[in-house]
């Protein structure tokens, strides 16, 4: 009997942390596919004008790609085919720039890029360039001065970092390539530290020097241990504070929660769960996005959004969250913990 009790405590299935919940405030319209695995992964743009009239581009990835306002309704819809992920980023004098990882060819990775129109909520499509030997899944982009810089994902594990020319039909030089394991996805870069975060699905969260001449080993900071990451690790991304302060947010998609990192050091900082509340609760997510500032008097501190898997009887949609209450919530829990 000893040695079963002992086995079993051996094979048992970690605990994960405490988790605190929140509830989103809004949601957007569902995606047009329905009843499938379709909606994936959003972007935000923040009108720093009028907040309340901020922009989200998510992507239906057997359709295209949407442009929704805070109300959730649809400014607009480009049919792109199979687009996963989606990434934007304000290049001056060229607009608001929107990339998506195109897979519509499984062995051949392009990425589609589009301008913007911040008025009408609608794109305008500039063209592609390639991503890569392999099937496109996710994407990140990073502007460095005047220059674009585009990390295309691939579902294999492959990275490929490409500098990106917008002038006219967009050109694309492949710098450098890395490489993980096994499947990944998900990735974003923190500008003010000009890091690369990468994440291997089963495996956890990587780290690599975003710049063209950074090296092409990556340092794993956040494990798939079933406490703070519960497989799958899928969407990722960053809210700043203060100089090189933040958080890294990465989706758990194994338990339908999101964990927090603190930034430079990657701490665990706390987890939380977005739960029923107006608008329903949020599960298996894949993509994530939030984004510092005011967004108008629901999402005062800042907006997250996180892709909904299930989202019955309606398709899949996007849930809108306040950063503001996360915050809230993981620190109330994390001292509720500590008791």
């Amino acid at each position: 009997m000893r040695a079963v009790l002992l086995a079993a405590l051996v094979w048992a299935a970690p605990v994960a942390a405490q988790t605190a919940t929140v509830a989103a405030q809004g949601e957007t319209v569902p995606v047009g596919t329905a009843h499938d695995d379709a909606a994936d992964d959003p972007a935000i743009w923040r009108n720093p004008r009028q907040p309340e009239r901020s922009l989200i581009v998510a992507t239906d990835k057997k359709a295209g790609l949407y442009v929704y306002g805070l109300d959730g309704q649809v400014k607009g819809f480009t049919a792109a085919g199979r687009v996963n992920n989606v990434a934007l980023v304000d290049m001056g004098r060229s607009g608001v720039i929107v990339a998506a990882s195109d897979r519509n060819d499984e062995t051949r990775a392009l990425i589609q890029f589009y301008r913007l129109d911040t008025r009408a909520g609608t794109l305008t499509p500039l063209g592609r360039v390639e991503g890569g030997a392999g099937e496109a899944y996710g994407i990140c982009l990073w502007r460095q001065g005047g220059a674009l810089n585009v990390y295309s994902v691939l579902k294999h594990g492959t990275i490929l970092h490409i500098r990106v020319k917008l002038d006219g039909q967009p050109v694309g030089t492949t710098a450098r390539t890395m490489q993980l394991t096994t499947q990944t996805e998900g990735c974003v870069v923190d500008p003010r530290s000009a890091k690369l975060y990468v994440g291997e699905e089963d495996r956890g969260v990587w780290v690599f020097d975003a710049r063209t001449s950074g090296g092409l080993e990556g340092q794993l900071i956040a494990s798939v241990d079933g406490t703070q990451l519960v497989a799958d690790v899928e969407g990722l991304a960053i809210m700043p504070r203060g100089g090189r302060g933040g958080w890294l947010v990465v989706s758990s998609q194994g338990d339908n929660a999101f964990a927090l990192f603190r930034l430079p050091d990657h701490r665990f900082a706390g987890r939380f769960r977005v739960t029923s509340g107006k608008v329903g609760s949020v599960e298996e997510t894949d993509g994530i996005e939030v984004h510092p500032g005011s967004f108008g008097k629901n999402y005062p501190g800042g907006l997250f959004v996180a892709q909904d898997g299930h989202n019955e009887p309606a398709a899949q949609n996007f849930k809108l969250v306040a950063w503001r209450d996360i915050i809230r919530a993981v620190k109330a829990s994390t001292k509720e913990s500590k008791r």
